[in-house]
């Protein structure tokens, strides 16, 4: 059935640091930044909720990212960005707020914390899932001018707002429900471009995050962090949210073959970013975007699958807006209403429909089954 996950978006990051109103479309929003400062740092704007409700993407993990404060911190992003650990906190605390009142304001967003809050999700949109993540139509019919929600699961995008591991029981109270330990390197682990294992307090952190429940994040994390999380963690979800494979960008960003393939012999799952640059290493602007196209998507899909022998493992992490805009990403793609190409780009190359579900969506709801508590 035609849905689609996209796990990876910086929503209240984007709204916190440049006042984006996801209310509007990307359009819309283009015209307002026009000539600002918000264009210049982080592009043309992608993501609207009526661009991912009009191509049906109904489900997002938004997430909660703070960054160290550096040389490339700008005015914009400085108020989230951290030198401290009490800085950090405050930050992710800031954009958890955030979630917690748009999901109160608008009647369009509904954070998912439960599988009863998935089912109803679905619901809303007339379908509901199996345990595998396979889409039918639901029993009960939508009624008439029933809205299509936008489900919202929180992930937390560098563990460094968790200022020790035993408070990741306050974050999880409060509702997010995947954790990635790295951005740049943290207390927790080595990141990128900062190689390393996992710190003791890391280890420590993996602890907590199993007996939660939680989805483990790779993306970001050190290979040899990765290698140690996956020896290490205890718990039953793993994922890359926003991974690309080191073949084809070959940076310590993206995953070597024995990281995507320990992901899938855990069930996990990995999700592409639609970043020209991690789709082709060789792209830089101001090179046009033309240069990139959904050809290139298509082979870091069909990597996976290839190397881990089944469509099982392979998804959508666009990390649209992500520091990168619509001059940033493949040809055929100009905002979020445009995900809908890339199933019909794999049917085109040869994909089952029961496949391109999978890598739309199946994958990540047989995650979140696994994951969420009741």
């Amino acid at each position: 059935m035609n849905f689609i996950i996209d796990a990876h978006l910086d929503i209240a990051y984007n709204a916190l640091c440049f006042s984006r109103d996801y209310r509007n479309g990307a359009h819309r929003t283009r015209a307002l930044e026009r000539g600002g400062a918000q264009e210049k740092e982080n592009g043309q704007c992608i993501v609207g909720l009526p661009d991912m409700l009009r191509a049906r993407v109904g489900l997002t993990f938004g997430t909660i990212f703070v960054g160290p404060r550096n040389a490339t911190t700008t005015p914009l992003t400085e108020a989230l960005s951290y030198t401290t650990v009490k800085e950090a906190h405050a930050s992710g605390v800031r954009q958890l707020d955030w979630y917690h009142r748009w999901a109160d304001r608008e009647q369009h967003i509904r954070l998912i914390k439960t599988r009863r809050d998935l089912t109803e999700l679905l619901a809303a949109w007339g379908m509901q899932a199996s345990p595998a993540g396979a889409l039918t139509p639901a029993a009960k019919k939508r009624a008439p001018g029933e809205i299509h929600p936008l489900g919202v699961m929180l992930l937390m995008e560098s563990a460094d707002p968790v200022r020790e591991p035993k408070e990741l029981e306050w974050w999880y109270e409060r509702g997010v429900r995947a954790i990635g330990p790295a951005w740049a390197g943290t207390r927790y682990c080595g990141g990128t471009r900062a190689p390393g294992p996992l710190t003791d307090l890391g280890r420590e952190l993996l602890e907590h995050i199993a007996a939660f429940g939680m989805i483990l994040d790779l993306s970001h994390m050190a290979e040899a962090s990765s290698r140690e999380a996956l020896d290490r963690f205890e718990g039953k979800s793993i994922m890359a949210s926003h991974s690309n494979p080191q073949k084809i960008t070959p940076t310590d960003r993206h995953l070597p073959d024995d990281v995507i393939r320990g992901i899938a012999a855990r069930g996990g799952v990995i999700g592409s970013v639609l970043y020209n640059r991690f789709l082709r290493h060789t792209w830089a602007r101001p090179e046009p975007k033309q240069a990139v196209t959904i050809d290139d998507i298509i082979r870091c899909i069909d990597y996976v699958c290839q190397l881990t022998g089944s469509a099982d493992h392979a998804a959508l992490g666009s990390d649209f807006d992500g520091g990168l805009g619509a001059e940033s990403i493949p040809a055929e793609l100009d905002t979020s209403r445009d995900l809908g190409k890339i199933g019909q780009a794999l049917l085109k190359r040869g994909y089952t429909r029961a496949d391109v579900d999978k890598i739309n969506h199946g994958n990540w709801l047989r995650l979140m089954q696994t994951a969420l508590p009741d």
